[in-house]
């Protein structure tokens, strides 16, 4: 394939992550409602769902200044706003506990209920699995929303990206982890037998860089097989962290190790923004990729650095969890008009 992949379209250029505030059809249409999101992004959903263990799979909220955390786990944004300085969070969640279909059922009757009451906005429906698992969600996706994705409303984003998953590092790190998943989406764009399912737009998310070989690895696959790319969403959260009670305890269960994400990534994502989206930019074949700025945004300064380091798109993970939809309402306030 020569031709550009489709691209996509959101305005406001703003949206909530594939985050666990995005994980039921309240949360949807909560987020589809809100005046101030340009588009909605599910909870990262595999085929069959994936196994969520509420002992194990947990998320805190804590202060990067003090280290102090949330006085429980899984806080409410009610909780949470009780404690401002908690802007960072910590999580060793896995995948949304529902499966793929579940998604595309709520997604459609969100659009059939809702859509007469105001503009249509679209849905960046989150997935993971195998490349043949994400490649059969590319093909379910395009069947079972196919008048949306022609109306250019449904685009899909493959997390490869997690860092909490158990013996499976993230394919985004790897070259040839990274081919192997865009060759597997040609080959689900070509499918001879599907000749009616329109094309979907989709892109990728990408873990935190912090190495040039990291970046490389990236841009070099794209080269080789990405060029259908339609977007990348940067960034995931942070694996490795750890915080801890005063008594120096893990907050969450376990070793209590997982993945950062909030104000103490927030740096490090406008890094990996900034750095692909020039990558990018010194590639004629791969300009066309719309970057997705994620990680610690929290209002409209946040919003606008983001912009500024090259994102087309600004997405809100954790403040979402702290103050709940009314962020995006606070961060278009903020901007007064200027996105």
């Amino acid at each position: 394939m020569s031709e550009l992949p489709p691209p996509i379209k959101i305005n406001p250029p703003l949206i909530n992550s594939a985050n666990p505030w995005a994980s039921g059809d309240v949360d949807l249409e909560r987020l589809y409602l809100c005046p101030s999101t340009g588009a909605v992004t599910t909870r990262t959903a595999t085929l069959d769902g994936f196994k969520h263990d509420e002992d194990i799979h947990r998320y805190t909220f804590f202060d990067p200044s003090s280290s102090e955390t949330s006085k429980s786990t899984n806080p409410t944004p009610q909780e949470a706003s009780k404690a401002p300085a908690q802007k960072a969070s910590l999580n060793t969640l896995g995948y949304s506990p529902y499966a793929l279909i579940q998604y595309m059922q709520w997604i459609y009757k969100i659009y059939t209920t809702c859509s007469g009451t105001q503009p249509i906005k679209p849905f960046i429906i989150s997935v993971t699995g195998t490349p043949t698992e994400v490649s059969e969600c590319y093909t379910c996706i395009a069947d079972y929303l196919s008048e949306y994705i022609t109306a250019g409303h449904i685009y899909m984003e493959i997390n490869l990206s997690c860092p909490n998953i158990p013996n499976k590092p993230p394919p985004a790190y790897s070259k040839d982890a990274l081919v192997e998943y865009f060759r597997r989406l040609r080959f689900a764009m070509r499918d001879k037998l599907r000749p009616d399912l329109p094309r979907l737009p989709f892109g990728i998310k990408t873990p935190p860089y912090t190495h040039s070989s990291e970046y490389n690895e990236l841009i070099s696959a794209l080269e080789e097989e990405g060029d259908q790319v339609s977007f990348i969403t940067c960034t995931n959260t942070l694996g490795s962290c750890l915080v801890l009670s005063p008594e120096g305890d893990p907050v969450l269960p376990g070793n209590g190790i997982g993945g950062m994400a909030g104000a103490a990534l927030h740096p490090l994502a406008l890094g990996n923004v900034a750095t692909i989206r020039r990558m990018l930019d010194e590639r004629p074949s791969l300009k066309h990729i719309t970057v997705i700025g994620i990680g610690g945004v929290e209002d409209e300064k946040g919003y606008k650095r983001m912009r500024a380091a090259g994102a087309g798109v600004v997405g809100v993970g954790t403040a979402l969890g702290v103050k709940g939809v009314e962020v995006f309402e606070e961060i278009e306030k903020g901007l007064k008009g200027g996105w």
